[in-house]
C-alpha cells in the first residue's frame, strides 16, 4: 500500500501547498510565508440532501450555496464516522476514532478522549503562529473521568491546541445544558453546585429527557436558552473574529465553529420558525444558513475574504428522528437519494456536504468527485504549512491540497474506513464499498428506516426485516448502484476477500496505517 509520502510525491504536493500560500513582506530584502486564515464550520447532523447546492428543494440555503458558487463542492466527501463524537475526534486528530475505542457519543461524565500529548490540528496550527478558537459543540469530554462539573474542566479544548473555547460541552439534546468558557461552566455558583443524579431544569422538548442526569446549578442552567443557542454561537464567533482582527491584524487565525444546528431538538430562534417547507427540521437549517451568512459577512467586512480558507461540512449524515420523519413526509430527503441515516454504515450515514472556498486558489463554481473525508484536514493543513508529519502523527489523514486546488489528476485516497454506532466498519476502495454484517449497523440496524422510507435494498424487506438467505456481509458497486439497492457480495468473492483482508488490518491496528 502506498504511504502518505508516496502520494504527496506523485501529486506534487509542494506545488499545491505553494498555491495555497502567499508571500508577504517581512522586512527589507526579506520575504515570509503568510499562511491563510482557516475557518471550519462543522455542522451537526446535516445530511447530504439538506442544502440547496446538493439538491434540497424544501429549504433555502443562500449563504451555503454562495460558498459552493465561490468555491469547490465535493460530491464524494465523508465523515470518518457516522456518529458525532468519533467523527469530531477524527477531524481534530487525523486518526480513526476506533483506535481510541470511540464508537458513539460520550456521556457527560466521560473525560477528554483526545490525548493532550498527541498532535492535533489546532496544536499544529498554533505552533505555526495561528490564533486558535473553538466555538460551539465540543462533545469530546472534559477533565478526567468521571468529569467533575463543579471543578476546573481540565484537560479540555485549551489542552489540545485551542487558545479560546466557548460553547456547549455535550449535545443540545442532553445535559448538562450549560455554557462553558475555557475551563469553567459559565454562571456556576459555588453555593449552588451541580448535583449528580438530579434531573436538570425541564424544557418543553421531550427529546431532551435523556440521562444520565445532573441537576442543581440553577444560575448556570438559567443562561442556557434553547432557542438562543444558534444566535449566541454566531455572535461569539463574529465577536472573536473582530477582536482578533483588531488586536492582531495580519496574524493568521483558525476558527473551528461547531454548530448545534441541526441536531434535535429543533429549536431555532423565533425569527426562523415557519420559514421552511418541511417543518422545524427545515427551519433549523434556515437558522444554520443564517449563521454561515454571519461568518461570511464578517469576513467581508474585515476584508479577510481573499485571505481565508473556509471549509463547510457535517459530522455525519442526517438523522431519521421525529423531526426528520416529519420533514420526510413533507417531501424533504435528508440524505438525498442515499440509503440510510446517521449512525449507520450505509452511504447516508456518513456521505456529507463538503464545500471549500479560498478565492483565487480554489476554483469558483467547481465540483470534485475525489474521495475525501474530514479526517484528511490535518494532513492537508500540514502540507499547506510545509510541516512534515512524524511517524504516528495523523496516521489516517491524507493530504488533499491537490484536490482543493484542482491539480489532482488521479485519486488521492485509495481507500477510506467508516465506523458506525454498533462497532462495525465499512471499507471504501475505488468503486467498491464493503460493509461488515447485515443491515446498516446503526440504530435498529437501519431496518426501521427502510420500513418508514420504503427505500430499496436487496437484503431487506419493505417491512424492515433481513431477508432469508441474505449474505452475511455486504458489497456494493457505487459506480453502478450509488443508492445501494443491490448487495453483490456473493458475485465477487475475490473483491470481498481483498476488502476483508484490508479491513482486518485496521481491526488490529494500534496507531499506524497497515502495510
Amino acid at each position: 500500500m502506498k504511504t502518505r509520502r508516496d502520494f504527496l510525491k506523485a501529486l506534487g504536493a509542494g506545488a499545491a501547498a505553494l498555491a495555497l500560500r502567499r508571500a508577504v513582506p517581512a522586512g527589507a530584502g526579506e520575504q515570509a510565508e503568510r499562511h491563510p486564515n482557516i475557518v471550519i464550520i462543522n455542522v451537526d447532523d446535516l445530511g447530504y440532501g439538506d442544502v440547496g447546492c446538493y439538491g434540497a428543494t424544501k429549504v433555502e440555503t443562500p449563504n451555503i450555496d454562495r460558498l459552493a458558487r465561490e468555491g469547490c463542492r465535493f460530491v464524494d466527501a465523508h465523515a470518518a464516522s457516522a456518529v458525532c463524537t468519533p467523527s469530531r475526534y477524527s477531524l481534530l486528530t487525523g486518526r480513526y476514532a476506533f483506535r481510541a475505542n470511540s464508537w458513539g457519543p460520550l456521556n457527560l461524565f466521560a473525560g477528554l478522549i483526545i490525548d493532550p500529548k498527541m498532535l492535533t490540528m489546532p496544536a499544529m496550527l498554533k505552533a505555526h503562529g495561528y490564533a486558535t478558537c473553538c466555538i460551539g459543540k465540543w462533545h469530546l469530554g472534559f477533565g478526567r473521568q468521571p468529569t467533575d462539573w463543579n471543578a476546573e474542566l481540565t484537560p479540555g479544548p485549551l489542552d489540545v491546541g485551542f487558545d479560546y473555547y466557548y460553547g456547549i460541552p455535550q449535545v443540545n439534546s442532553g445535559p448538562p445544558f450549560v455554557y462553558v468558557e475555557n475551563r469553567r461552566v459559565l454562571g456556576l455558583d459555588a453555593k449552588d453546585p451541580f448535583v449528580r443524579g438530579r434531573k436538570p431544569p425541564t424544557t418543553p422538548y421531550p427529546e431532551k429527557n435523556m440521562g444520565p442526569f445532573i441537576g442543581g446549578a440553577k444560575a448556570a442552567h438559567a443562561l442556557y436558552k434553547d432557542e438562543l443557542i444558534g444566535t449566541t454561537l454566531a455572535e461569539k464567533a463574529v465577536s472573536w473574529l473582530k477582536t482578533h482582527a483588531r488586536q492582531k491584524p495580519g496574524d493568521p487565525f483558525f476558527l473551528y465553529l461547531a454548530t448545534t444546528n441541526i441536531h434535535h431538538p429543533f429549536t431555532p430562534h423565533p425569527r426562523f420558525k415557519g420559514t421552511s417547507q418541511c417543518g422545524p427540521y427545515g427551519d433549523f437549517i434556515h437558522e444554520l444558513d443564517w449563521i454561515v451568512g454571519e461568518v461570511l459577512a464578517t469576513l467581508d467586512e474585515l476584508k479577510l475574504n481573499d485571505d481565508t480558507l473556509v471549509i463547510f461540512t457535517s459530522d455525519n449524515g442526517g438523522m431519521l428522528n421525529a423531526g426528520g420523519r416529519d420533514a420526510w413526509k413533507a417531501g424533504h430527503r435528508l440524505n438525498g437519494k442515499l440509503l440510510g441515516f446517521k449512525f449507520g454504515a450505509w452511504e447516508g450515514g456518513h456521505r456529507v456536504p463538503f464545500i471549500v472556498r479560498y478565492p483565487g486558489k480554489v476554483k469558483a463554481g467547481s465540483m470534485s468527485d475525489q474521495l475525501i473525508a474530514n479526517i484528511d484536514l490535518t494532513a492537508t493543513f500540514a502540507a499547506m504549512l510545509g510541516y512534515k508529519l512524524k511517524a504516528g502523527e495523523a496516521p489516517d489523514s491524507f493530504n488533499m491540497l491537490p484536490a482543493l486546488t484542482g491539480e489532482a489528476k488521479q485519486p488521492i485516497r485509495d481507500h477510506l474506513i467508516q465506523a458506525c454506532y454498533h462497532r462495525r466498519l465499512a471499507l471504501r476502495r475505488g468503486k467498491w464499498v464493503y460493509v461488515e454484517g447485515q443491515g446498516s449497523g446503526g440504530f435498529d440496524n437501519g431496518l426501521t428506516g427502510i420500513a418508514f422510507t420504503k427505500q430499496k435494498n436487496s437484503d431487506v424487506t419493505t417491512k424492515g426485516k433481513i431477508r432469508a438467505g441474505a449474505p452475511p456481509n455486504q458489497l456494493y458497486d457505487l459506480e453502478a448502484d450509488l443508492t445501494q439497492t443491490t448487495n453483490v457480495h456473493d458475485k465477487h468473492p475475490d473483491v470481498v476477500a481483498e476488502m476483508r483482508a484490508l479491513l482486518k488490518g485496521y481491526r488490529g491496528a494500534a496507531g499506524t496505517r497497515p502495510k
